[in-house]
């Protein structure tokens, strides 16, 4: 049987959330009808199109697009956002009632919201696919409470990309853990880094540049870890969200560190795998809990040697010292001193390239769609 299915976002900027969703969606095929409803233009529209998929833009207003996460709180938010996603809801709904889907599927926490509500008003199943996490150390206090009372309401299932996310819904019932996807073809084409090279050796990062990714903690861990050689420090991905504040904070911390000679800051890629080509070991090391950590399953499946944070999804998918190594978040010198020992040990570095690249074998799209019809077939299931 093939399913209707509409999936939704607010943004078409290519972030973790909207490449798992552009890598799933060819899997779906065959099985799935899809149609993805986005609230802007940008480049995830022009992606999927050349993989053949449905897309279509109804513009929601910048006034409620760009309201961050750390606005949200009693009296923060204006009444234009307001007024804007209450217009934004009834235009979708009436969307959603001419197309008559078998299921609404959300894609983003805000489109979790204003998807919820207009599909709950369209009589439409909605499955919330939630890859944040509803604590008060990710997200204010107020939106907590509301995204989790909302989940009480509003989605008949939700689909989480980790337990650690899951787990931050207590009161939900009915919910699944389904984790994020890499494509396959790139575990069998990956090119090992390890061995000798002319090149320094290259340690990096890649993430969007915001406090709570850590970019200034690596620089601070690898300072430590590199006084005064020829290693490199690569730190992939741009600001995103008002954070450009960030970056300029980062160049300036690299310069007081006295790094600026080793450090590259390389902006956003949207060539992923060029990028990590290049690495010797790759850094992960949010310091809140990662909801995820798809580029932990990313670097594995590049056949890098990984090393990131003891905390959240990252220690959901790694066996430390089997096929990462994991560090206490925040701690300088425990990953200041993981990152000399992989340089420092050709074999440890070997061992744990082989079994990261039978972990990241687990992560394939094809799996995940699996996982996703299983949920797609008991809402459908219990609604007759």
């Amino acid at each position: 049987m093939t399913y209707r299915v509409v999936y939704l976002g607010h943004v078409a900027r290519l972030s973790g959330a909207e490449i798992a969703l552009a890598r799933v969606l060819p899997a779906l095929r065959g099985r799935v009808e899809a149609h993805v409803i986005l609230g802007e233009d940008g480049p995830l529209v022009n992606r999927l199109r050349k993989d053949h998929i449905s897309v279509e833009v109804i513009p929601l207003p910048e006034a409620a697009r760009e309201v961050r996460k750390d606005s949200v709180r009693p009296g923060a938010i204006g009444w234009h956002s307001q007024a804007a996603s209450a217009q934004y809801v009834w235009k979708l709904r009436d969307r959603l009632r001419e197309m008559q889907p078998d299921l609404v599927h959300t894609n983003s926490l805000k489109s979790a919201i204003y998807g919820g509500v207009a599909g709950r008003l369209a009589r439409i199943p909605v499955i919330w696919h939630i890859r944040d996490r509803i604590a008060p150390d990710y997200l204010p206090l107020a939106a907590v409470r509301s995204v989790r009372a909302a989940s009480r309401i509003l989605p008949t299932a939700v689909i989480a990309n980790s337990r650690c996310t899951l787990d931050t819904l207590p009161n939900f019932s009915k919910g699944f853990v389904i984790p994020d996807s890499v494509g396959h073809n790139v575990v069998e084409d990956a090119a090992s880094p390890l061995g000798s090279t002319p090149r320094p050796y290259r340690v990096g990062i890649v993430g969007r540049l915001t406090p709570w990714k850590g970019q200034h903690f690596f620089l601070d861990a690898f300072s430590r870890a590199f006084p005064g050689d020829d290693t490199e420090a690569w730190i992939v991905g741009s600001a995103m969200f008002g954070e450009d504040d960030y970056t300029a904070s980062l160049h300036a911390h690299a310069e007081r560190l006295g790094l600026s000679d080793r450090v590259s800051f390389r902006g956003f890629r949207d060539d992923v795998w060029n990028e990590l080509a290049q690495f010797d070991t790759l850094v992960h090391c949010s310091l809140s809990p990662e909801p995820f950590g798809q580029v932990v399953v990313e670097g594995m499946t590049a056949g890098i040697p990984v090393i990131a944070a003891d905390a959240g999804g990252p220690a959901e998918i790694i066996t430390n010292n089997v096929d990462g190594i994991l560090t206490p978040p925040g701690d300088t010198a425990a990953l200041a001193s993981a990152m000399r020992t992989l340089r420092e040990d050709l074999s440890l570095r070997t061992s744990l390239m082989k079994e990261g690249l039978l972990t990241a074998a687990h992560y394939t799209p094809e799996r995940t769609a699996s996982e996703i019809m299983t949920v797609y077939k008991d809402v459908i299931d219990r609604r007759r």
